[in-house]
Parts: structure tokens; C-alpha cells; sequence
């Protein structure tokens, strides 16, 4: 059986973010154990409030990530550094007149542990940022972190990544959440939402990317369920699929991508 145990990580993060020492657990799957997986988690799951207003149970998300010219985050992922950042705008709208809000989000990695610092601002502001390579908000923290390393480390706009979001999530109100996202594409971009419609290339098309996020623990009804159902975790960074789907003289020598 794959424990889903994890003790906290010294080095956590401290302040409010906004998922504090988090652990995720990815995983690669057909779409027949995807129905059979979401039919098992009827008992202790119930879809997450985005899901249950979204057609069909699915909500679109799309993010915009951020590395360097010679992509350290990139290479930091494929190292398997246990200290490193995520840099992204998030979306929930493919148009901007539609999107509410953009949120800005930095992801952070200690060891095992998670913890994610994000703020949201009007589509219009993540626009004039994007122009203007400058947030000008010198009272939010996650705000002028992300422009910090913007500059320091001199970050660039580098993927977009579009998918569905099927979410989950515990019925006995603690904390554990699980996602099924389907139809994951992405492209080279410098903008969240692209002027002229991008060539998207799909990563896994007849497979679903099942997320389980937790905190300190899992419930014994949640291991059981990865051991009744055979869950091999892999590595699954839709940003680190994205770069090798884009720049194929980048692509991971096991051959992590798969495209049409």
C-alpha cells in the first residue's frame, strides 16, 4: 500500500497563506478508473462548490506560468529540488469580459510540504502588469513578493495551460481534497489571454489527472482506496509537460509528453 502519511516540514512557511502545509499526491489515469474512482468517493466526497455550479461538474481553468530565459524553474523540477517556487496567473474564464478575477499565486515547495500565497485582482490590473512588468500595489505581500523575484531572477511569461476542473471535496470537513482534471493543453505564451487564438497541444488526450490534496494525514478510507484501485504516483507537473510539449529540444529523455 502507498502511504499518504507525511510529517510537517521544518522549513514550512509561516504567515496566511492561502493552503498551508499541503501535500499533494498525483496521479495518471484511463477514463474507465476515472469512473470507477469517482463512482468509489460518492460516500466521502461531494463536489466542491465550483463544480456544483459548473455545466457538467467541470470548470475551466487556465494559468500562465513564469521562469527564467534559461527556465531554472524548469530544470529546478526536473533536479527534484525540495526548495523551489511557482510563479503563475490563474484564470477561470477563457474571456478576460467574462473572467471576474485573476488571481496571482506563488506555490511553494519545502521538502514534502506545500503551502500556496494568493491574491486576486481585476483582469484589467494582470493586464497593465503584463504590459508594464510592475504590480505598483506596494501593500500586498504576495504582490510584491511576485514582483521581487519577477525582477531578481528576471521572470518572463513563459506556458499557458488550459483544463477542466472536476473538484471534490471531503464530507467530514477535514481539509482532504481531490481533483480530476480532464483535457489538460497548453502552448508557448507571453499573455493569459492571447489576442489571436494559440495552437494548444494536448498532453495524455485519453487519460485524466487525479489530484489528492490533504494535510498532515489521510483518513484510512482514502488509503484504502489508493490501494484498492492500484494509484501509482508519477511525476505529473502540468508546467514541467508543458515546456517539453512546447520546445521539444527541451523534452525529458523518458519521454514524459505525449502530443498530437
Amino acid at each position: 500500500m502507498i502511504s499518504m502519511r507525511r510529517k510537517r516540514h521544518a522549513g514550512q512557511p509561516s504567515g496566511n497563506p492561502d493552503l498551508a502545509g499541503r501535500f499533494e499526491f498525483k496521479y495518471r489515469i484511463s477514463y474507465f478508473e476515472y469512473l470507477r474512482l469517482r463512482a468509489a468517493i460518492v460516500p466521502h466526497m461531494s463536489a466542491d462548490p465550483y463544480a456544483r455550479q459548473a455545466p457538467g461538474g467541470r470548470y475551466f481553468v487556465r494559468s500562465l506560468y513564469f521562469d527564467t530565459l534559461n527556465r531554472r524553474v524548469y530544470d529546478e523540477k526536473l533536479a527534484g529540488d525540495t526548495d523551489r517556487v511557482k510563479y503563475r496567473l490563474r484564470a477561470y474564464h477563457p474571456d478576460p469580459d467574462q473572467a471576474s478575477v485573476v488571481k496571482v499565486e506563488l506555490k511553494v515547495r519545502r521538502g514534502e510540504s506545500l503551502a500556496k500565497y494568493a491574491t486576486g485582482v481585476p483582469v484589467e490590473q494582470a493586464r497593465a502588469f503584463l504590459r508594464e512588468r510592475n504590480w505598483a500595489v506596494p501593500d500586498n505581500p504576495v504582490l510584491v513578493e511576485f514582483d521581487r523575484n519577477l525582477h531578481s531572477k528576471g521572470l518572463v511569461p513563459t506556458v499557458l495551460i488550459d483544463y477542466l476542473r472536476e473538484g471534490y471535496e471531503s464530507r467530514y470537513r477535514d481539509g482532504i481534497r481531490l481533483t480530476f482534471d480532464h483535457q489538460v493543453q497548453s502552448t508557448h505564451a507571453t499573455e493569459l489571454f492571447p489576442s489571436r487564438t494559440p495552437f494548444f497541444r494536448i498532453h495524455h488526450p485519453h487519460e485524466v489527472v487525479l489530484e489528492i490534496k490533504c494535510r498532515d494525514y489521510s483518513p484510512r478510507w482514502l488509503a484504502a482506496l489508493v490501494q484498492a484501485h492500484g494509484l501509482r504516483l508519477v511525476a505529473n507537473s502540468k508546467y514541467t509537460q508543458a515546456v517539453e510539449a512546447a520546445r521539444h529540444d527541451q523534452a525529458h529523455v523518458d519521454g514524459i509528453v505525449i502530443v498530437r
